[in-house]
């Protein structure tokens, strides 16, 4: 994996405007980040009327107007789509937007939305294990001519994948933080861990389990990219840092972590915080600047800060 951090921002979603995400989505783009990213929910989260769009549809879209960033979800609830289509539309966008497509992908949480949709939402060691499934099922849809399956919770009957993705690895990220199962999953099958920053206190102890869990496949732990999901706030002026990063915080309290470990201050500052997370072997950031993110803070971090690493 590269050694240097890979910096990624999350697009407002939550009652926002596609014109909102595309301006994100370009200032990202054109400041240098490395990948933007949609969370995969059909409701507003925790005010419902605030709805998303649909996330594949919009991270396609996202692909038509940027030319560089990778793209990817935080994260796909594998309850939600068959796996089989899942390999067929992210082998579809792979080409169409140039081999940028990082798959996202989660065992799912917020059971209100997949009530309101008619999903079932099974007990948490289902989701694992539907993930486990899906997980196989996608690598093997990437890379076989014909594929047949059958699981506890997933089937395919001679399923042709084609076109293959641009990708000859398609990148998998799994997020989550369950140590005896999901961190398994990502030994055996994911690029990306991606955690959350409430688990920064967490973060050593977690990253020896991964360790352990990847000797266990055979694999090296160095190949896989731990990054963590965390709040963003970036100002010149110590005063308007202040400021922004606690309107950040008020939106997104759950993003929060340890206060000297997230990416808020001035560009000083949030270089610091950067090499203390990197201590840490956490090597990637998708950050989230709030609701209503402004597209020159976006710019502002790119030039002061990602500019730094390139």
């Amino acid at each position: 994996m590269s050694t240097r951090p890979h910096f990624g921002v999350c697009l407002p979603q939550f009652g926002t405007s596609w014109n909102q995400a595309r301006e994100v989505a370009q200032a990202a783009d054109e400041a240098g980040f490395d990948s933007v990213w949609c969370v995969d929910h059909f409701v507003g989260i925790p005010f419902e009327k605030d709805s998303p769009f649909e996330a594949w549809t919009e991270i396609s879209a996202v692909a038509a107007i940027t030319r560089r960033v990778r793209l990817g979800h935080l994260v796909l609830c594998v309850s939600y789509r068959p796996p089989t289509l899942v390999a067929k539309m992210a082998a579809t966008l792979d080409v169409i937007s140039g081999g940028r497509l990082i798959v996202g992908l989660g065992a799912g949480w917020h059971e209100p939305e997949a009530t309101m949709y008619g999903y079932d939402f099974p007990p948490i060691p289902t989701r694992l294990a539907q993930l486990g499934e899906a997980c196989e099922l996608l690598r093997r849809m990437w890379t076989e001519e014909r594929v047949t399956f059958a699981g506890r919770h997933f089937r395919a009957n001679e399923a042709l994948c084609e076109p293959k993705p641009a990708q000859s690895r398609l990148p998998i990220l799994i997020g989550g933080g369950g140590e005896r199962v999901l961190l398994r999953l990502v030994a055996r099958h994911a690029d990306i861990w991606n955690n959350l920053g409430v688990y920064h206190g967490e973060i050593a102890r977690k990253r020896e389990v991964l360790t352990a869990h990847c000797r266990a496949v055979g694999r090296d732990p160095a190949d896989i990219l731990v990054s963590q999901q965390t709040l963003a706030a970036i100002a010149l002026d110590r005063t308007d840092a202040a400021r922004r990063s606690q309107t950040v915080l008020d939106e997104l309290a759950f993003l929060e972590g340890s206060p000297e470990l997230a990416l808020t201050g001035t560009p000083d500052e949030i270089r610091a915080r950067v090499e203390r997370n990197r201590a840490l072997g956490i090597g990637g950031f998708i950050m989230s600047f709030g609701r209503r993110t402004d597209p020159e803070h976006v710019r502002l971090f790119g030039r002061e800060v990602a500019a730094a690493y390139r």
